[in-house]
């Protein structure tokens, strides 16, 4: 899902992406959780042409695209056992054959992206919203599509999945999120707009984009602010372990527009997402959710990048300087005990330094195979050296006990030995994360995305060596070797389909 901030830097004209999505009907699962857990607390692997070795998927939505500009597109690097490159992938457009739609200026293609199998035949498919795309006369009423899953992965080919409330909000699509929210083992799909309204189609889609079971709608209950631009983000997963996929929506303003938010819990039940049990969470705007201690309870761990107050120096509630990621463990009740987690905690790498934008992305993933889920958090403002908003990435390890801020920690940066690229101004290395076992070892490996080049953008791979995230075998994958224009400002691996 495409990840929207509150208060984005300047160097990036359009925030990043991310959703835990289920991996539909199939329920298969990259990175298995112990045999006591719940299978769906794991975080499942794309896998597009059915090859179980996992892949990844990003957009550059604000790319060129036959002379328009910010039309879009999506990009596919598909697992092998040497990991990701650009030699084997797809790049799509809305020109590509058999893709819905037309590329035209300002569709920004690719906005936001979430996957599972959604038409049941066993290769997982892609939900992309359009947030910009103009409806006839509808500047800005955005577009949804599918596109296909098959043996060669996805060409391009798909279908429009229709927006059924034109008249009451704009940018369709413009948050997407997948999951099982009613447990019957079909692939459902929850689209945001500029309402707080979010749409829920049930079990699937066919080959004309009308959902298999219906439709129904779900709205947070608000407490303050205004829900005039909608959600900011929508996560899926399951955080009680009853089998069925919960719902977070991240980020209606509560105040002002520096930092006070609000999310909720949205549970899952027999008939659907339900506002019965929601409960408010800790504020943050990027979220991911995935069994970090093992216990069967998916945990929900949430950024809030913010400083610790505004520039006219109002107090900010439960904020750090530079940053700070809440842990929320999951309960048979839902959201439990919190703890918040920043870089002056423990042996966290760095220290807490105003604009580090520590948890700017979060991702989980299992890197060592232990069973419990591990953390990476993007601190994509990070200063090293000279350079100022060059970004780096901190990996923390799950363990029996939570989240290990104890020993174990990592950090990379384009400066750490053996990863490709230098540190340089604005790069914001970390601008959005993957873990995804995409060797098909079963372990998850790091792709970090950044805004190399002015905006350009480049996705660095680094692999697990069985214990932890390594630079041997890292390589980076730029836009100019996948088919994508380096004019204007794409940020290509900027938006990781999750």
């Amino acid at each position: 899902m495409h990840k929207q901030h509150l208060r984005r830097p300047a160097v990036l004209a359009l925030a990043t992406a991310t959703a835990a999505a289920l991996t539909g009907g199939l329920l298969t699962f990259a990175t298995a959780t112990s045999a006591t857990a719940a299978d769906s607390t794991a975080v499942p692997h794309a896998d597009f042409n059915g090859d179980g070795i996992g892949d990844v998927a990003f957009s550059a939505d604000g790319a060129y695209v036959s002379g328009k500009k910010e039309a879009g597109q999506l990009v596919v690097l598909y697992g092998t056992a040497t990991g990701v490159s650009s030699a084997k992938r797809h790049t799509i457009s809305q020109n590509t054959t058999g893709s819905p739609g037309s590329a035209e200026a300002g569709d920004h293609f690719g906005y936001d992206t979430a996957y599972a199998d959604f038409n049941g035949d066993g290769y997982d498919d892609i939900a992309v919203g359009a947030a910009g795309e103009d409806v006839g006369s509808d500047v800005d009423g955005g577009g949804l599509a599918i596109l296909w899953g098959s043996a060669s992965g996805i060409t391009g080919k798909g279908v429009t999945i229709a927006d059924p409330a034109p008249s009451s909000h704009d940018r369709w699509g413009k948050n997407l999120a997948a999951g099982d929210f009613d447990g019957d083992g079909k692939a459902d799909l929850a689209v945001g707009n500029s309402s707080a309204t979010i749409h829920v189609f049930r079990g699937g889609f066919n080959s004309s984009g009308t959902a298999l079971l219906g439709r129904s709608t779900v709205k947070p209950p608000i407490q303050g602010g205004s829900p005039a631009n909608g959600p900011l983000n929508l996560t899926a997963g399951d955080v009680n372990g009853d089998s069925r996929t919960d719902l977070v929506v991240d980020g209606f303003e509560t105040e002002t527009d520096y930092g006070w938010n609000r999310n909720y819990y949205i549970p899952g039940t027999a008939s659907g997402l339900s506002t019965s049990g929601a409960k408010a969470l800790k504020p943050g705007v990027i979220t991911a959710i995935g069994d970090i201690n093992g216990d069967g309870y998916g945990d929900i761990v949430s950024g809030a990048q913010w400083n610790a107050t505004t520039s006219d120096g109002t107090s900010i509630p439960d904020s750090a300087k530079g940053g700070k990621v809440w842990v929320t463990y999951g309960t048979v009740d839902g959201p439990g005990s919190v703890t918040g987690v920043t870089q002056d905690t423990g042996n966290v790498p760095g220290a807490s330094e105003t604009n580090d934008w520590f948890g700017y992305e979060l991702d989980l993933g299992d890197i060592n195979g232990d069973n419990y889920l591990d953390l990476a958090i993007g601190v994509a403002g990070e200063n090293i050296g000279s350079a100022a908003n060059t970004g780096a990435v901190t990996v923390l390890y799950g363990s029996a006990s939570g989240l290990n801020t104890a020993s174990g920690a990592q950090s990379f940066a384009q400066s750490t030995a053996g990863v490709p690229g230098n540190d340089e101004d604005d790069d914001m290395f970390g601008i959005d994360l993957k873990l995804d076992d995409v060797t098909g070892d079963g372990r998850a490996d790091l792709v970090a995305g950044s805004a190399e080049n002015a905006g350009n953008g480049a996705v660095t791979y680094l692999p697990s060596d069985g214990s932890k995230i390594t630079t041997t075998g890292s390589r980076s994958i730029a836009p100019s070797t996948s088919g994508v224009s380096t004019t204007g400002t794409p940020y290509f691996g900027a938006n990781f389909a999750d």
